[in-house]
């Protein structure tokens, strides 16, 4: 990739750095399609983050910004304009500079989530779902339902205070929607998400029963650091449609490029062209 004087940065800003998947995901791609831009990673702790964010925005050169662990949600009161999915989440994975110098900000964990459940066929007009966990991602995830017009959503948190906080803020924005709080039991639900970091080491328990998931429900995970975790598994065995983790990743990836007014693509084109190395 030749990067010159007419290269458009996007920053992504975080700390530490030595994980960040996203260079090695939209380099690639912005090479291919003969995109002039670079994502590049920027190491910021978290003392120095919000002088920092409003000093890159100062660049003639950003498109946009990606958010990571530990700023997302400080990200939130530190912006001229926060969109409702990032205002119900908390939090804030993208920020862009408008035409007016404003800085504004949106949450695409959810949208990531909630694409590649409705490409795997998933209606979720009119749908009941259940989010188990309502940190920064469970949040995320319930905004971007809501969004997609769910009727019902049960949420779930070991802190019944922050699931009880996310219901407030959903039906805040969404009067309509049927939120209850308190319950991790999964029967009756169209969709059933695990939220939580459960999965992520062996031996972990399960974030629900599963005996009581329906084989007709859509059963959805965030971790990524195994593709089919014991939940996923146990809920496939019992003829469940599941989600992996690491697809909430990919399918976000086009809704950052649409955000950031870059051409977007296929999380499929996305996949065949990483390179993800560590």
């Amino acid at each position: 990739m030749l990067i010159n004087g007419n290269t458009e940065l996007i920053a992504h800003i975080g700390f530490p750095t030595h994980a960040f998947k996203a260079p090695m995901i939209y380099n690639p791609w912005f090479e291919k399609a003969g995109v002039n831009a670079v994502v590049v990673p920027m190491g910021c702790q978290a003392s120095d983050y919000p002088d920092f964010l409003r000093s890159v925005f100062r660049l003639a050169n950003i498109r946009g910004a990606l958010i990571t662990m530990p700023h997302k949600v400080t990200t939130v009161g530190l912006l001229d304009e926060v969109l409702p999915t990032a205002a119900i989440a908390g939090s804030c994975n993208a920020v862009r500079r408008l035409p007016d110098g404003r800085l504004q900000g949106d949450m695409f964990d959810g949208a990531g989530f909630v694409r590649g459940v409705q490409r795997k066929g998933l209606n979720l007009q009119g749908a009941r779902a259940l989010v188990v966990g309502s940190g920064g991602v469970g949040s995320a995830i319930a905004a971007s339902l809501a969004a997609a017009g769910i009727a019902a959503i049960s949420l779930y948190d070991m802190n019944a205070a922050s699931a009880e906080g996310l219901g407030q803020r959903l039906r805040q924005h969404y009067p309509a929607l049927q939120v209850s709080t308190g319950s991790n039991d999964p029967a009756g639900y169209d969709l059933v998400v695990n939220a939580t970091p459960m999965g992520m080491n062996e031996g972990d328990p399960l974030p629900m029963d599963v005996s009581r998931i329906a084989p007709s429900t859509f059963v959805g995970e965030v971790v990524m650091k195994t593709e089919m975790t014991a939940f996923l598994r146990a809920a496939q065995a019992r003829g469940c449609t599941v989600q992996v983790g690491s697809d909430m990743l990919f399918e976000q990836i086009p809704a950052y490029l649409e955000f950031f007014g870059f051409p977007t693509t296929t999380p499929e084109v996305l996949r065949s062209l990483a390179r993800l190395s560590y």
